[in-house]
């Protein structure tokens, strides 16, 4: 193997000339770092990435870090979209990207800094992670600069990237009442969620602007699985077939609340109006096709990273970045049928 004392010797410098000048430094001369860089490529070195790591105390790489990424994930494409979004970023700034899920029992073998270490990663992006894990209270205290996908808590070491979920949900209830609804149900995801929280917020402030009572009745979990939706959707509207709209937290819960209301004999939109969350590929694909709030995932991986490089490089000028929803009018919804 090829090694910068072959390099040195071949060039006819100095082994800390050329160190200097493929670590990027810019004390080297330019000629000197061109000739360096050509006999690199003719003897075909390829840097020690472990070594270069440890003299450094960088190794370039930053980590993923997913929790409860499963099977079911793959069909809203969600977390494939903010990997893209990183991806883009991080390429450009020239690091790498290592993807490491967690669950419960490995949690109870090693803590979130030595997962980190072991790794080698020189900060982490975190997605999926639950209020109630373990994790979250380390990775807040931990000295490895973080970044938070749609959990807002931040520190001197942690950032977070979210969307505006209180006024998505709020848009998507508020097109509803528009429409004439005012039997208005919610499918939302769990309490474990941040993002659950928030939009059930918005729904509640859109019913109280509009003077529209709130029956709690009307609010029940779908875990956001197509699945589970449906179940949600089948007991809310055998128990309240006054219910003539539903939201739903997550578009996978949508698609399964209107295969609910087919089985069930309602006509989406005729009889019932469904407008989902994430405007997901399938969102666009069902029938009817779905109205949906759009939030740009692909945008809130390349932020998260982007934050995180800041965080990195000690430039981080906000610790928290909103970025804003659309709504997306489908077949879904449409007025109320007297």
């Amino acid at each position: 193997m090829t090694t910068i004392k072959d390099i040195a010797r071949v060039a006819g410098v100095s082994v800390t000339t050329v160190s200097r000048a493929l670590n990027g430094y810019s004390d080297v001369n330019e000629d000197t770092r061109r000739k360096i860089a050509e006999v690199a490529k003719e003897l075909n070195y390829s840097p020690n990435s472990i070594a270069r790591s440890l003299v450094m105390k960088k190794s370039k790489t930053i980590g993923l870090l997913v929790s409860g990424f499963t099977k079911e994930s793959v069909k809203d494409n969600f977390i494939v979209e903010v990997l893209a979004g990183i991806n883009e970023f991080i390429s450009g700034a020239d690091y790498d990207l290592v993807l490491f899920n967690t669950n419960s029992s490995k949690q109870r073998e090693k803590t979130y800094t030595q997962l980190c270490r072991e790794r080698r990663v020189d900060g982490v992006i975190i997605q999926g992670i639950r209020t109630d894990d373990p994790y979250l209270h380390e990775v807040v205290e931990s000295d490895i600069p973080c970044v938070l996908i749609d959990i807002p808590l931040q520190s001197e070491n942690v950032s977070h990237v979210t969307t505006d979920n209180v006024l998505g949900a709020k848009k998507a209830v508020q097109h509803l009442l528009d429409n004439g609804h005012r039997n208005i149900g919610m499918i939302n995801g769990h309490e474990f969620a941040f993002v659950s929280q928030q939009r059930l917020e918005g729904y509640k402030n859109a019913l109280q602007e509009a003077q529209v009572e709130l029956n709690t009745n009307y609010i029940v979990n779908g875990e956001f699985t197509e699945e589970s939706g449906k179940e949600a959707a089948n007991s809310l509207l055998t128990s309240h077939p006054e219910i003539t709209a539903i939201f739903c937290a997550s578009d996978l819960m949508a698609i399964g609340a209107m295969s609910a209301a087919k089985e069930l004999g309602l006509q989406v939109p005729e009889k019932l109006s469904i407008v989902g969350y994430d405007d997901i590929l399938l969102a666009s694909y069902v029938s009817p096709k779905l109205t949906t709030i759009q939030q740009n995932k692909f945008q809130l991986g390349y932020e998260g990273a982007r934050l995180l490089l800041d965080l990195l490089s000690n430039q981080s000028k906000t610790h928290r970045m909103v970025l804003e929803t659309k709504l997306i009018r489908r077949e879904s919804s449409n007025h109320r049928n007297e």
